[in-house]
């Protein structure tokens, strides 16, 4: 089941369509959505998972270590997302994002951005598997009655 936090979508869909660099940090899962939207002919954009860092500084530095080519963006927009990754779908912010890839022209750069989202609901699916079973998480209580 997916939170129910009240999200601004189309202030989301208005900050996708305005801003180069933006970061995406979920709930589940420790990954970031990486969204780099500077393009060039021989860059197109990248939307990749990445390691979360621990300051803004760093991002800078793993992105110039990502795209070379590129100078620093003037900055980096951070949005947490409240929810699964899947329901960025349902909620027509997948659609946003894909269509700002498109329309740079570089098609390839669409399907490794469908190959991230994948990723990323994989781990996510992977770690709620891990919290049913148990590896990684310990529980609260316990499933069987103990005596009192």
């Amino acid at each position: 089941m997916d939170n129910d936090f009240s999200i601004d979508l189309a202030d989301i869909a208005a900050t996708i369509h305005t801003s180069d660099v933006i970061a995406i940090r979920f709930v589940s899962v420790g990954q970031r959505l990486l969204l780099d939207f500077r393009s060039t002919e021989l860059d197109g954009p990248m939307v990749k998972v990445v390691e979360p860092v621990s300051s803004v500084e760093e991002r800078y530095r793993s992105l110039r270590r990502l795209r070379p080519r590129f100078p620093a963006p003037e900055k980096i927009v951070a949005i947490w997302w409240p929810r699964f990754a899947t329901s960025l779908h349902a909620t027509g912010i997948w659609d946003e994002i894909i269509e700002r890839v498109r329309d740079t022209g570089h098609m390839d750069a669409v399907d490794r951005a469908e190959e991230a989202l994948r990723e990323l609901i994989t781990m996510e699916r992977e770690q709620q598997h891990d919290a049913i079973v148990g590896r990684g998480f310990r529980t609260i209580w316990s499933a069987s009655p103990t005596p009192r």
